[in-house]
């Protein structure tokens, strides 16, 4: 047995996989215990209201992120997997990707400018929405998909940190009063931005990648390759972080800030699973253009392992939920406690959701990526309005669970639904 695990490590494929994994897993950690590290203190300093603000801020700015991103982290990063050999194509990948990012961004400024001043309620907080817009600003400069693409998952991890850590330093030094909370979003942004200058650099220097103007149609192409996957991320944003904000404009920022100690740490362990899934995705896919018939195997088996794994650690999550709120906020808040409880179940939902997703768009069916999550938008836009309404904070809850498990239905659905097409077709 000793043999054949020596054996599989000296595989290249499997060599650059582990190191993918433990440079992924090092980030998660960091992702886990660095953010989670701030939550005591600004509770303490600035209070659960004004926490629950910078929630609301950065639920709303999401959705500029999302608008920047684009599809770019699915599909140019399998455009860079397949082409990594030419430096040619990677510079047009990465120079046309680039480009439409930035412009997304300043569309995304100039949304932003007319939604906060035209209403009171964003108006009172503006700065605070202008300093969080800087992690647009971060996520731009940021080339993830690139490093995914060409299977460096290591830089990001440095990068990631260095970002975090920047930011946990800031409001630990500079955050020491109530009236220091806009600090908060400035530091975070500061890190993303910083970790984004330094990645760019970094690809020039290592890569030998550099910025190329290219034409409309070049970018056209790109920008219309992406279209399914941004759909669907909008889609995505709509039953994620728009439920914090409709949380909001039912509530309170005290509620919402219950509530988000809860997500964050839903969402830290969460993206363990997400981290696999950028591990996996460009080794699924060169599985797929060598073999769909072994792909499918493949793909059977890490689901089904992916599923288990996640499902102990949400069990874990369940039964330790009083304990972690109480070293989070400090105190016992039940209400933060019971949220954690219920949606501990998302820690196994959300990355298999993720894993489909990445599927459909190896097999170029991006379609069906579009098609699930609008779906489950309508979904979520209907039972959050209505479970809010009845349970507060609690009903976003449920809400989150039963659509995530609406979800990995369709999902499902339509990835077997794809397999037999595809197995009969050989």
């Amino acid at each position: 047995m000793i043999k054949k695990f020596k054996d599989k490590l000296k595989k290249e494929d499997n060599k650059v996989l582990l190191s993918n994994f433990f440079s992924l897993s090092l980030l998660q950690v960091a992702n886990f215990i660095l953010p989670l590290l701030a939550v005591p203190y600004l509770i303490r300093v600035i209070e659960i209201e004004l926490y629950g603000l910078l929630a609301f801020a950065t639920a709303t700015i999401m959705y500029f992120v999302t608008l920047s991103d684009y599809g770019f982290n699915l599909t140019a990063t399998r455009e860079i997997s397949i082409h990594r050999q030419s430096k040619d194509k990677v510079t047009e990948i990465f120079s046309a990707v680039m480009t439409i990012k930035f412009l997304l961004m300043i569309l995304g400024l100039l949304i932003l400018t007319i939604v906060v001043f035209a209403f009171e309620r964003l108006r009172e907080d503006w700065e605070v929405y202008y300093l969080t817009f800087g992690m647009v600003v971060g996520q731009m400069l940021f080339p993830i998909w690139f490093f995914q693409g060409m299977e460096k998952m290591k830089y990001i991890s440095i990068l990631n940190i260095l970002a975090k850590t920047m930011f946990l330093i800031g409001i630990f030094i500079f955050v020491h009063e109530k009236e220091d909370y806009y600090l908060v979003p400035l530091f975070n942004s500061m890190g993303f931005i910083i970790a984004g200058i330094i990645s760019l650099r970094y690809i020039k220097k290592e890569f030998n990648i550099s910025y190329r103007p290219q034409g409309i149609n070049t970018l056209k192409l790109y920008f219309v390759d992406g279209w399914h996957v941004f759909i669907s991320r909008i889609a995505v944003v709509l039953y994620t972080s728009s439920n914090i904000f409709i949380l909001g404009l039912f509530t309170n920022n005290t509620i919402v800030g219950y509530y988000s100690i809860a997500e964050k740490v839903i969402g830290a362990i969460s993206s363990l699973g997400s981290m696999i899934n950028q591990v996996l995705f460009p080794y699924l896919s060169k599985i797929w253009g060598n073999n769909q018939s072994n792909y499918y195997i493949k793909f059977t088996n890490i689901f089904k392992s992916m599923g288990v794994g996640m499902l102990v650690v949400a069990i874990i999550i369940f039964v330790l939920s009083p304990y972690i709120i109480n070293l989070l906020s400090g105190e016992n808040m039940e209400e933060s406690t019971l949220a954690l409880r219920l949606l501990s179940i998302t820690v196994v939902l959300f990355p298999l959701g993720g894993l489909f997703t990445q599927s459909f768009v190896t097999q170029n069916k991006n379609i069906f990526v579009t098609k699930a999550t609008m779906y489950t938008m309508l979904v979520n836009l209907f039972l959050v309005i209505v479970l809010i309404e009845i349970y507060g904070m609690y009903g976003l809850a449920i809400t989150v669970v039963l659509v995530q498990l609406f979800h990995l239905f369709i999902n499902t659905r339509y990835f077997y639904q794809l397999k037999r097409k595809n197995v009969c077709a050989e």
